[in-house]
């Protein structure tokens, strides 16, 4: 199929961080407060690489953009040394969900991996207890505040291990206990969805939604297995499926016209509306857009939304990109211009491709609409 790529909308000047907004990528382990890791941090004997809460904020956002997969991945290192115990795992979700709502989110999916915080000796069903125990707080504290959010679990395996299939059986089992949905994450180069075919089976058996982390690491051979074996409903990042398409460009009389032709992935992709969970800054730091320009201004998100796929925006590791949703949307707004139509078309595919029941689901979306148009 192919398309003319179209400009994009003028921009406008507005406050961004009143919008009602939905996250759908967000790890629990890249969001915690610099102050919280410190205090976590001595209570558990573990050594940082600063106890100044700004020191160590600028240490991490420095790592991130370090260029070192090695230092960036070393990040973690410290935020899931102070998340192995109950009361760190409660503390830390409370304060993500606080962290969201003050950004305007109205509902969030958390996504972590609980196989990761098992070193104190919690159970994986204690962990995600502890987390929902936290998210529970969080919710509560900001209803207090005169404010409202609703959030749900993401129940990650990591991908170079192999406790796939206990980690699909955990998230079943709290299905009715905050989980909404599973998600597999780490090493994504070499180590496809199709390791966990069979657990992807068990979720579909047991009517279990999954989003898969896809086209970031690798490309589009990762992305084609996170739709067969993965069963994905929506693709982690999944900003290589760019890599898909292929654009000419033809000088008119007037003036440059781009045609793009899709291949059979990504008009899979685009046709049946599987969501992109796309996070643009951290796409710039990992080098997950590295194939397509070296600025955000290279980014192929912009060219996707035109040609109409499901693009949703998101964050990732707030700590080590040191963003919010707020920040994400206004760097859409200076680098493509995007007005509050745009921003609102993002925000309810986010809310339609979210996991909840579709209830819920046109609850919010008529909440973000009646939102937007008072703005109007």
């Amino acid at each position: 199929m192919t398309e003319p790529i179209v400009d994009a909308a003028p921009a406008i000047d507005f406050d961004l961080k009143n919008l009602p907004k939905v996250s759908l990528h967000d790890h629990l382990d890249g969001g915690l407060r610099p102050a919280t890791i410190i205090e976590l941090a001595e209570a558990v004997g573990h050594t940082l690489p600063s106890t100044d809460p700004v020191a160590l904020g600028e240490w991490f956002r420095e790592s991130a953009n370090s260029g070192s997969l090695v230092r960036y991945l070393e990040t973690f290192d410290h935020t899931v040394a102070v998340m192995q115990t109950h009361e760190g795992l409660v503390r830390v979700a409370k304060e993500f969900v606080e962290d969201l709502a003050d950004d305007g989110v109205v509902y969030g999916e958390v996504r972590w991996a609980p196989e990761q915080h098992l070193q104190k000796g919690l159970s994986l069903d204690e962990a995600v207890e502890a987390v929902q125990e936290g998210l529970e707080a969080g919710v509560e504290a900001v209803g207090e505040s005169g404010r409202e959010i609703q959030v749900g679990q993401l129940i990650t395996a990591m991908r170079h291990a192999d406790r796939g299939q206990e980690i699909a059986e955990l998230a079943v089992r709290h299905r009715n206990k905050g989980a909404v949905g599973f998600d597999i994450a780490g090493a994504e180069d070499g180590f496809l969805p199709s390791r966990f075919r069979d657990a992807f089976t068990y979720l579909a058996q047991h009517n279990f939604p999954a989003t898969v982390h896809a086209g970031e690491a690798a490309g589009l051979e990762s992305i084609q297995s996170a739709l067969v074996d993965g069963r994905a409903l929506r693709l982690g990042h999944g900003v290589r499926i760019a890599e898909d398409i292929m654009v000419e460009f033809e000088d008119d009389a007037e003036d440059t016209v781009g045609l793009v032709t899709l291949g059979d992935l990504s008009s899979w992709i685009r046709d049946r509306g599987i969501a992109l969970e796309i996070c643009p800054s951290s796409n710039l730091q990992t080098g997950a857009i590295a194939g397509f320009g070296e600025g955000i201004e290279s980014h192929p998100l912009d060219m996707l939304y035109q040609l109409g796929f499901n693009v949703t925006i998101n964050t990732d590791n707030r700590l080590m990109s040191g963003v919010t949703l707020t920040d994400e949307f206004d760097l859409l707004v200076e680098t493509f211009d995007y007005d509050l139509d745009d921003l609102l078309e993002l925000t309810l595919n986010a809310a339609e491709a979210s996991f909840l029941p579709l209830e819920e689901k046109e609850a919010l979306v008529e909440y973000i609409n009646d939102a937007y148009a008072n703005l109007g």
